[in-house]
């Protein structure tokens, strides 16, 4: 996801991070370097170099620190981000699960009426094509129950 603005808020101490699914904070405290009063930003712009995904900011000490879109999304837990995310994770447990597995690749892409390239592309993590039923009948016919939590979100402390 590309940033289309970033601007820092000094009274709230964070960065105001705008993409295209909406205007995000980030509070200077998550950053590293930190921002203070003693050391402020002299410099702050959305990162080319990091393919517009990142912003880069420069202190008055010289020091320079950058933030990518993914930090700044999981600490919003921005819905999409977060359902990406879970995806991401179950698929490299199913990969992981794979990797152990005594079964064939053939024999188990028979079982899910795929093709072994098919089963390659489902195990790996950075195939987003992918779905959560799929990763589930993968992971069913290795032999393995999921079994998800539902529970209300942590209360996050406030920044500074």
């Amino acid at each position: 996801m590309k940033i289309t603005s970033v601007s820092s808020d000094n009274r709230r101490r964070r960065f105001d991070v705008s993409t295209r699914r909406g205007r995000f904070g980030f509070p200077y405290a998550k950053s590293d370097p930190t921002p203070s009063s003693a050391d402020p930003i002299v410099e702050l712009l959305v990162d080319p170099e990091l393919g517009r995904e990142g912003f880069t900011y420069r202190l008055a000490s010289g020091v320079e620190g950058s933030v990518h879109v993914d930090s700044v999304l999981e600490y919003n837990e921005e819905p999409g981000y977060m359902a990406d995310l879970a995806l991401y994770r179950l698929s490299r447990e199913a990969a992981k699960r794979f990797e152990e597995s005594t079964l064939g690749v053939r024999e188990l892409a028979a079982v899910l009426h795929t093709s072994p390239a098919q089963l390659y592309r489902l195990v790996d993590p950075t195939n987003t094509t992918k779905s959560m039923h799929q990763l589930l009948m993968l992971l069913a016919a290795l032999g393995y129950e999921v079994d998800f939590q539902v529970r209300p979100k942590a209360k996050r402390r406030a920044a500074g």
